[in-house]
């Protein structure tokens, strides 16, 4: 049997510095800031922001296979939080039979409910993602509490496609994982890019 839909579901954005590398740090740091978010504001879901659980950008760490194992032990911990407390949307490095993915899990109930790998990956600039990451390859959209939420990670919202992607497999509310370094100008540049995707998708977006 499924949990009833609240009334209303409160998503807080969880908007913190995760340290690269300190990956126990960040675990301590995301469950303070979800205790929060449900004590001060009664959240039902808090989302993080991209690769949040062992900080942007982590560059070669992701070349240890031991630096992508500690994540994932600590991906399966906040899992087994979000049992007793709200879902929690985390950043984290994800491997898969294609290579190792950017990723962003929905967690409740004790367990992932979905797992979405960014399909857009940046490579200009201060960016080299195609060197640690390959891409995914469809829509992410979870149902929780009677909503579902489309989840995309940073770069998904600067082009077009995925977040249309997202809305035409059934999201309601597109989640966009970030962490996009800060130039002067950039809030009016971001406001720009959410605005032409809400007009493309149809359906509101929460960016973290």
């Amino acid at each position: 049997m499924s949990a009833a839909a609240p009334a209303a579901l409160t998503v807080a954005m969880a908007q913190f510095n995760p340290l690269v590398g300190d990956i126990a740090g960040n675990t301590r740091r995301i469950l303070e800031l979800a205790r929060q978010a449900q004590t001060e504001l009664g959240a039902g879901v808090v989302v993080f922001p991209e690769l949040a659980l062992c900080g942007y950008p982590p560059e070669d760490l992701l070349l240890r296979p031991e630096f992508v194992s500690h994540c994932e032990a600590a991906l399966a911990e906040l899992a087994t939080a979000a049992a007793h407390g709200p879902a929690l949307v985390i950043g984290h490095p994800q491997r898969g039979l294609g290579g190792l993915y950017n990723a962003a899990s929905f967690l409740a109930g004790g367990r992932a409910l979905g797992v979405y790998a960014k399909q857009l990956l940046p490579n200009y600039g201060v960016f080299d993602e195609k060197r640690y990451f390959v891409p995914g390859s469809g829509p992410g959209v979870v149902e929780h509490l009677g909503t579902r939420f489309g989840l995309t990670v940073c770069e998904d919202i600067w082009q077009p496609g995925p977040v249309a992607q997202a809305a035409q497999a059934g999201a309601e509310l597109i989640l966009n994982l970030n962490a996009s370094p800060w130039h002067r100008a950039k809030a009016g540049e971001r406001l720009t890019i959410l605005h032409a995707r809400v007009h493309e998708a149809g359906v509101p977006i929460v960016y973290v």
